[in-house]
């Protein structure tokens, strides 16, 4: 295969609803002449393929897709949109059909289990349930069709072959019940049972959509965070141009609150960036000529112009979308392993069920025929996979609801099966660990000073409000100020990078930092050089106000560590996992926060990427990492993290992004979440066994085993209640999650 002709594209695909889908789709596209590399990424329900364009083309592999029951978006142009219009219209499908069979089914389980008497009671229950089956259910029939034609079975093969040998027995039954009279016994029918199993099963694919129905919203909102038009400078005029039109170079104007459409850097004009959405940092950062602006960030005030260098897939927002769909899919392990055991005990219990039979017809005597198909459907009934069905989304709907209790929403079933390995987990600190807004602690005032504390207020309070500076906010709102009055200033001016000065009666005025201090020569009296010193030992950013002689006040400023956040990292502690923090914040300030939250491993000055790259290095380890952040600089590392989890009060896009959403923002939410997957997972795999459990005592049984012991052969109306109850103590264990203790 030459290389040259080798192209990798990726592709929609619709119409999977397992783990064995992904792998069926997988294998059938791999298997076509020309086709390098092809591999399925479940969770964002798309194909990338590598193929020889010259043996193998789009239409040949959605071919391919088709001919198993999947469907492959080949038209790239808006693909993303008519996956997600497919996609709607399947749950939409489903939910009325759902809804359809459930309404039918109800008065066929009252019939089959209360009112057997009831005149034409058979007739009644075949009226209600053959639309269930082979109206609402005729996906699972058409399904495991397509899937046996290719040699393949899934749990639409499961369900298809036990509800409709059921259906199919109690149908002869319901119109030749002589044939069973002559032989002395009963004809029993098995509607309500298959049915329910219609049911049951479509509520369990009811409730995988509606958790894949959101994994593209993320992406989307990352790009819309790109404007869709830039203003550029071109011959000396200002045109408006389409964002895929800008080439590096070219010069480009933001005005105040106009998104930055590209990387690149200031040739004109000065202004604050809000880069909370790269950083995660809540304050804006001043921007002047020489400095780097990137895509996403939102111009503030100011207004400047920069010139482009990196721009389309290049540019810093571009690769955290990238990286986010390359890291958000994977396979829920709980799921591929039902889908891995369906495959296997499809074939073995119809194997099972031909071979009681044929062993019924050669040694079985007078009622050889009789014991053997009452043995067949016996063993089929008895493997209904009900049970099956419902292990896994009954517990994850009862983990949902109790999580949902508590004020931790999770999103998928790939979060509870992960969460209870989780033996790392990573905090980001700005709007995690920490409220993400800043606010002054601490105002002193020199005793030095021979001025009116009042009017110094006053004074302080008007310099800051004419500030554009984004700390100045917190000042302005702080409780010590709120009672001042503000006064009228002559001469305000702003002094770029280091605060404000302004004039009153005569006296000049200062507010800002210690580049500020220093330039004018102004002296910091003894009390307040020392808080200052103090202040920087907590990690604070100090505010200096002064007159044109000294130093009269300094504010110290700081985005305070959350309560609860210590004692969530002493429950994690305590649980045996690892706590690390990463903040793009500086050496000082991470060290603070770390100390006052308990955490021993942390790093500052953290690009995006290199948060990502920090929770695969601890992958590499071998660790299960948890990732909980708040911002869309944290999408990044919370799609590369096997956990990810969102504060409720961060951006839309982490908590998209992430698996786990923590309502209230409080991090003692995180051990609760954790410990809610461990008793979610628990139930799961008891779930499992009592799903199956059932079969490995009940099919060999109902194949017989016992007949030539003490006579006794199971009776198809016992084997359906056996599966009832295999039903019920499923859904018993799951409800027990609802009583569970999550704070220890």
């Amino acid at each position: 295969m030459a290389a040259h002709s080798l192209k990798t594209e990726t592709f929609p695909v619709t119409g999977m609803s397992c783990a064995a889908c992904a792998n069926s789709v997988e294998s059938m596209v791999a298997a076509q002449d020309g086709v390098k590399e092809a591999a399925v990424n479940y969770a964002a329900q798309t194909l990338r393929v590598t193929y020889n364009d010259v043996d193998v083309d789009p239409l040949a592999m959605q071919k391919a897709v088709q001919s198993i029951g999947y469907d492959l978006i080949v038209d790239t142009e808006n693909a993303s949109e008519k996956q997600a219009e497919a996609q709607q219209g399947h749950y939409k499908k489903l939910k009325n059909n759902f809804i359809y069979a459930a309404i039918l089914t109800l008065p066929v389980v009252v019939i089959g289990m209360f009112l057997m008497d009831l005149p034409y009671a058979n007739y009644i229950m075949l009226a209600l349930s053959a639309p269930v089956l082979f109206v609402a259910g005729q996906g699972f029939f058409v399904n495991a069709v397509k899937q046996a034609s290719h040699g393949k079975a899934n749990m639409d093969t499961l369900v298809a072959m036990s509800t409709g040998i059921a259906f199919l027995f109690s149908l002869f039954n319901t119109f030749y019940p002589q044939f069973w009279h002559r032989q002395g016994l009963h004809p029993h029918v098995y509607y309500e049972a298959a049915s329910v199993v219609i049911v049951f099963i479509m509520l369990g694919k009811l409730l995988e959509e509606k958790a894949k129905s959101n994994t593209s919203s993320a992406i989307k909102k990352l790009m819309g965070l790109q404007p869709n038009t830039v203003l550029v400078l071109k011959n000396g005029a200002e045109v408006v141009q389409p964002l895929a039109e800008v080439n590096v170079g070219d010069i480009i104007i933001v005005k105040p609150g106009e998104k930055v459409a590209v990387d690149g850097t200031v040739t004109e004009g000065n202004s604050f960036v809000d880069e909370s959405m790269i950083s995660g940092e809540p304050i804006p950062v001043e921007k002047q000529t020489g400095d780097k602006v990137l895509a996403g960030t939102i111009n503030q005030k100011g207004s400047f112009r920069f010139r482009a260098e990196k721009v389309g897939a290049d540019t810093m927002l571009a690769h955290i979308i990238k990286m986010v769909q390359d890291a958000q899919g994977s396979k829920a392990p709980v799921q591929k392993l039902v889908d891995k055991i369906a495959g296997i005990f499809v074939p073995v219990v119809i194997v099972i069920a031909l071979i009681s039979f044929a062993v019924w017809l050669i040694a079985g005597g007078q009622h050889a025929l009789t014991h053997g198909l009452m043995a067949l459907v016996t063993v089929l009934v008895i493997a209904c996979p009900c049970a099956l069905g419902l292990a896994t989304p009954t517990a994850i709907m009862v983990g949902v609801g109790k999580g949902a209790e508590e004020g931790i929403l999770i999103k998928d079933a790939e979060a509870l099966e992960m969460g209870h390995k989780v033996n790392a987990i990573v905090f980001d600190k700005t709007g995690t660990l920490t409220i993400g807004k800043p606010e002054v602690n601490e105002l002193l005032w020199t005793n030095t000073s021979t001025h009116n504390v009042s009017t110094l207020k006053s004074i302080f309070l008007s310099l800051e409000k004419y500030s554009e500076h984004p700390l100045a906010g917190a000042i302005v709102v702080f409780d010590d100020l709120k009672e001042a009055l503000p006064v009228r200033l002559e001469a305000f001016e702003s002094i770029i990078g280091r605060g404000v000065q302004a004039a009153y009666n005569g006296v000049n005025y200062y507010a800002g930092s210690h580049k500020l201090i220093a330039e004018k020569h102004l002296n910091i009296p003894a009390d307040l050089g020392e808080a200052t010193a103090r202040f920087k030992g907590e990690a604070k950013t100090i505010i200096y106000f002064a007159d044109d002689k000294q130093v009269l006040a300094i504010a110290a400023i700081s985005d305070a560590i959350k309560d609860g956040s210590a004692e969530a990292v002493r429950q994690l502690i305590r649980q045996g996992i690892e706590v690390y923090m990463l903040t793009g914040d500086n050496q000082q300030t991470a060290a603070a926060i770390a100390r006052q939250a308990g955490i021993k491993h942390y790093q500052a000055d953290v690009l995006p990427s290199d948060k990502a790259g920090f929770i695969k290095q601890l992958q590499q380890q071998g660790k299960v990492v948890a990732m909980a952040g708040d911002g869309i600089n944290d999408s990044q590392a919370l799609a590369q993290a096997d956990v990810s989890i969102a504060m409720g009060k961060g951006t839309d896009i982490a908590m998209d992004v992430a698996k786990i959403t923590l309502v209230s923002s409080d991090l003692r939410q995180v051990p609760k979440a954790l410990r809610l997957s461990r008793l979610t997972v628990k139930a799961i795999r008891q779930n499992l066994f009592w799903a199956f459990i059932y079969n490995l005592i009940g099919i060999p049984v109902a194949a017989g085993l016992l007949y030539p012991v003490n006579g006794f052969l199971l009776n198809p109306m016992i084997a359906g209640a056996a599966m009832a109850l295999s039903s019920v103590s499923v859904v018993s264990n799951s409800l027990r999650l609802k009583f569970s203790k999550l704070y220890i």
